[in-house]
């Protein structure tokens, strides 16, 4: 009796390696897609927040530090906010590499995987 066109392929440990870090990286790629969204999130935020002090004739503004509010000066808050929105332009520039990384590893994962196990495996999303 014979299977309708489907070959049966052993699965080698070494191939089970290479499905199970396929795996985990489609998990990161799903994590750094968030993070990104919420770096992207956070910068325009800021970027809200440094036009809005740019629009304001006060020279003391309320900042948020921790769970409180306290009057601080508006240079201060500038340099702040401008600190804020570099360390957050470097933390979503680390991101995005770290994505490419894994797009760029997982294509090569796919490909290994695709070529020994052909329509026997799906690695895609739906």
């Amino acid at each position: 009796m014979q299977q309708s066109g489907a070959s049966e392929t052993e699965v080698t440990w070494e191939d089970q390696q290479n499905i199970n870090k396929f795996g985990r990286l489609n998990n990161r790629l799903h994590e750094l897609d968030d993070e990104i969204k919420l770096a992207k999130e956070t910068n325009e935020n800021l970027e809200d927040a440094s036009n809005e002090l740019i629009l304001t004739d006060e020279d003391m503004v309320r900042f948020q530090i921790g769970e409180v509010f306290a009057h601080v000066p508006k240079e201060e808050v500038e340099d702040r906010i401008e600190q804020m929105k570099e360390v957050t332009s470097k933390k979503l520039e680390k991101l995005e590499e770290e994505k490419e990384s894994i797009v760029a590893h997982m294509a090569e994962l796919k490909k290994i995987l695709y070529g020994k196990f052909k329509d026997s495996i799906n690695l895609e999303e739906d």
